[in-house]
């Protein structure tokens, strides 16, 4: 925030503040908390709307799309009108090339709830979609000695390395994935900025990475559309938002988009509904390749004769900060995640059996 009102000014400052605690409110009135949700479930939501809570939500929600209209304009004149920005924007320091994978509709718009996670390589063309347990068709893992993120590749490319290029197996999801496997999106303004996007880069795939703020930007319009839609719409106060449990199915596959990608969630269960099995690929897992390769490359760039200052770091910071990385999501330790060897000793010290992950009881 300090550095957004030494940018743009206090007054701008203070009204993006006020407009987003119109969103965190929104969130506190439907998920029962203003940030990490509360309110779900197994088989739905606890909280109903109230009809006040749903007016209430519509004028908030009038705030939230002039916090995207604003995110927009300060996007077009801060980066946009900068000449040394868009340099790097569109330049090849911060750009990894690699395959897509995203979530799109019927029409093959941006959804993030309910669709098919699309494929497409790095020329945009389109390789495989998936829904569900067929994720494992298309996405495997490997498991790296000096990491605790396995690396995830196209099952069908093989393993060719944490390596970019047209030859690449690594693949991106995100902001700019959604951007690069879909005909944009469903709500006007939204659209309106993915086409201004589109001709400035003169066309898809983007490979540039600093381009994910740029969609992550216009994605935030859409959500503020999207809360204005579904807020108009009355049936949101119905008060049946919970099926009634049946028996445990002893298998379950949940995929979303998040907003800093896609998320797998892969459950097994034993008969009463206790989990025995998972396996979690979250986003910044998805992009463990791409990561890897935008640091290296600017690291290569800007570290030269062994000089490394504050300045610098915060150039090849740059390269990552895009994903909007969490490795406390990503670096979950599950059977086979990596390779280790647990070694037993006596009260002497003396090796009594050395165990690998696998043997491990």
């Amino acid at each position: 925030m300090v550095g957004l009102v030494l940018k743009v000014g206090a007054d701008t400052g203070k009204l993006v503040l006020r407009m987003r605690q119109s969103a965190v409110k929104i969130c506190e009135m439907s998920a029962g908390k203003p940030s990490h949700p509360v309110a779900a479930l197994p088989g739905g939501w606890s909280k109903p709307i109230t009809e006040k809570e749903r007016q209430e939500i519509l004028k908030l929600a009038d705030d939230c799309l002039e916090l995207g209209k604003l995110t927009l304009d300060i996007f077009d004149k801060v980066v946009l009108q900068n000449k040394g920005y868009m340099e790097l924007v569109t330049g090849n320091v911060y750009k990894v090339v690699s395959n897509y994978v995203g979530t799109v509709d019927a029409n093959d718009k941006i959804t993030y709830y309910d669709g098919t996670q699309k494929i497409v390589d790095t020329k945009g063309k389109e390789i495989g979609r998936f829904k569900g347990k067929e994720y494992l068709d298309f996405i495997a893992e490997r498991p790296l000695p000096w990491s605790y993120q396995k690396a995830p590749y196209l099952k069908k490319l093989g393993w060719k390395g944490l390596d970019d290029g047209d030859d690449t197996s690594i693949y991106t999801v995100g902001p700019l994935a959604r951007f690069n496997v879909a005909s944009g999106f469903d709500t006007p303004l939204a659209q309106e900025g993915y086409e201004k996007m589109l001709n400035a880069f003169g066309g898809k795939p983007v490979h540039n990475t600093l381009a994910f703020h740029w969609m992550r930007a216009i994605e935030l319009m859409n959500a503020a559309e999207n809360v204005k839609n579904i807020a108009s719409d009355e049936s949101i106060t119905d008060t049946n938002i919970r099926q009634e449990l049946g028996k445990p199915v002893g298998e379950g596959v949940g995929i979303v988009e998040a907003a800093r990608g896609t998320l797998i969630h892969h459950y097994k269960t034993d008969e009463k509904g206790f989990v025995t099995d998972a396996n979690l690929i979250v986003a910044t897992t998805h992009n463990k390749g791409p990561m890897n390769v935008a640091v290296k490359k600017a690291a290569k760039h800007f570290i030269q004769n062994g000089k490394v200052d504050d300045g610098i770091l915060n150039l090849v910071e740059i390269a990552y900060r895009p994903y909007d990385l969490c490795f406390a999501c990503s670096t979950h330790t599950l059977p086979g995640a990596i390779p280790v060897r647990i070694d037993i000793v006596d009260h002497k010290g003396e090796l009594v059996k050395s165990l690998r992950n696998y043997e491990i009881t």
